[in-house]
């Protein structure tokens, strides 16, 4: 039993308002805890499910991590009870913080685990709104965390906006937005979240995992993915033009793109002619990250 750990006196309550569900799982909390290092890869059974039976000889096993001598900086998000948190703490190379906007789990990690977040490592905020340039003394930092499915839209944007100190992130989504993270040109799920995140980072969906590993049981699947930064820096383009071209497109997405973006001349004075006439008669979801930096290059003055 760990040190501070008093058993399963004072539950947190899963909170709906919140996206809570709490991962009952350590196996899987395990795994999590070690796919923060890019180059830890899950093992995984013939179907894609999690080998249950490697996952568990992780217990108390980060010696290839910690003997690397590299500190490296994570902040979960969202750490309810800590069961995500306490396969963290396992990693003597990690420097963990917590940020929880709950204040009864707030309560409740600060009870049952006081030596791991004292000194400010538990940080009762709205991951949302925090000041992130604060933490870490401006170092780059990982995110972490079984993520809040009513919310990882927004914490994926926030993390676009912070790339700069955020080089990978990895944790549980729900399936269908893993997917689109995950999706490559031409598939059904690819979308603005994909174009969008593949500018900066190279995206993995890990495997799936399944609602009865929650309490309580959420009513979707769910899947671990992770995101590595790329080393594209800039897009060569007007960031916020390809923003803007990349949701207009899929705004519509079932027409070609002529057909999407014939309002963007009467709205910015841009003629269709300019464009590439090959990527004119395609559909949104055909496009790569390349192909709309290419499509904005055009479009710029």
């Amino acid at each position: 039993m760990k040190p501070g750990y008093k058993g399963n006196r004072g539950k947190v309550r899963a909170k709906k308002s919140l996206g809570q569900h709490f991962l009952r799982s350590t196996d899987i909390a395990r795994v999590i805890a070690r796919c923060v290092h890019a180059s830890y890869t899950p093992a995984l059974m013939p179907d894609g499910s999690l080998d249950r039976l490697a996952a568990g000889s992780l217990s108390h096993d980060a010696s290839p991590f910690a003997s690397s001598g590299e500190r490296v900086n994570v902040l979960e998000i969202g750490p309810g009870m800590g069961v995500l948190s306490a396969c963290l703490w396992e990693d003597a190379s990690l420097n963990v913080n917590l940020v929880e906007i709950d204040a009864e789990s707030v309560v409740y990690l600060a009870s049952h685990f006081p030596q791991r977040v004292d000194k400010g490592k538990l940080i009762p905020a709205d991951f949302l709104k925090m000041d992130l340039d604060s933490l870490f003394n401006g170092e780059e930092f990982i995110l972490a965390g079984n993520f809040p499915y009513n919310i990882s839209n927004l914490i994926l944007f926030r993390v676009l906006e912070n790339r700069h100190r955020i080089p990978l992130v990895t944790g549980m989504f729900q399936k269908e937005v893993g997917e689109r993270v995950c999706a490559a040109p031409g598939k059904k799920a690819y979308g603005i979240l994909s174009v969008l995140l593949q500018a900066f980072y190279h995206t993995e969906y890990l495997f799936t995992v399944e609602p009865q590993e929650f309490s309580p049981p959420p009513q979707v699947r769910s899947c671990v993915i992770r995101l590595i930064r790329n080393d594209r820096d800039r897009l060569g383009c007007d960031e916020k033009l390809f923003t803007a071209l990349v949701k207009k497109s899929f705004n519509q997405r079932r027409k070609t793109l002529r057909n999407a973006l014939k309002t963007l001349e009467e709205e910015s004075g841009i003629a269709l002619s300019r464009l590439p006439q090959e990527l004119l008669g395609k559909r949104a979801e055909e496009l790569s990250v390349e192909d709309y930096v290419a499509l904005t290059l055009c479009c710029q003055p």
